[in-house]
């Protein structure tokens, strides 16, 4: 007699189901990231110390500064250019349409409305700062493994199909709802 007890098998729809919740988790944890910076923009709260929990988040002025850092040490003219003639001159308003855009993101990713489209919204916004310092011997990781490959990921994915409204959205568009 055998005793063994045989698992059961997963279904390729359960693995899918699986997958999917796990990018949709991936999704509202990147759009609270992004949420969180949004807000610390708007109110311009770079440190917060919660007693038992501190930390910090980009504010407007850190943003600045890191474009500010990234324009003076990149080898990469042209895009050295475009921040300290365009962008850096004119922070008030780059300032604020980073906070809008981060905020759209973040709100984008938590509700999954349009959710590739934030994601591929992050991946502007960071990519040139990240291209600007690849030869400053930053962490190898920082940019990448926080930011670049799970917003890539999202960009991709359909994520917002998943505990999103992007489920109800795809219907509407005859399932061709290309966000």
């Amino acid at each position: 007699m055998n005793d063994t007890i045989t698992p059961p098998v997963a279904t390729s729809a359960d693995l899918y189901r699986l997958m999917s919740k796990a990018f949709a988790a991936l999704r509202i944890f990147t759009g609270f990231v992004w949420l969180s910076n949004a807000l610390a923009k708007a109110f311009e709260v770079e440190v917060y110390d919660w007693g038992f929990f501190s930390f910090s988040l980009v504010t407007k002025g850190s943003a600045q500064s890191v474009a500010t850092d990234a324009a003076m040490k990149t080898q990469i003219a042209p895009l050295a250019a475009v921040y300290h003639d365009l962008v850096l001159p004119h922070w008030g308003f780059f300032g604020t349409f980073l906070t809008v855009a981060e905020l759209a993101i973040g709100l984008g990713l938590i509700f999954g409305v349009a959710s590739r489209l934030a994601a591929l919204g992050g991946l502007l916004l960071l990519t040139p700062i990240w291209v600007m310092l690849w030869h400053t011997s930053l962490y190898l990781w920082e940019y990448p493994a926080e930011d670049l490959f799970p917003l890539l990921l999202l960009t991709i994915v359909p994520a917002g199909r998943t505990a999103g409204l992007d489920s109800r959205l795809a219907p509407r568009f005859g399932d061709r709802w290309p966000f």
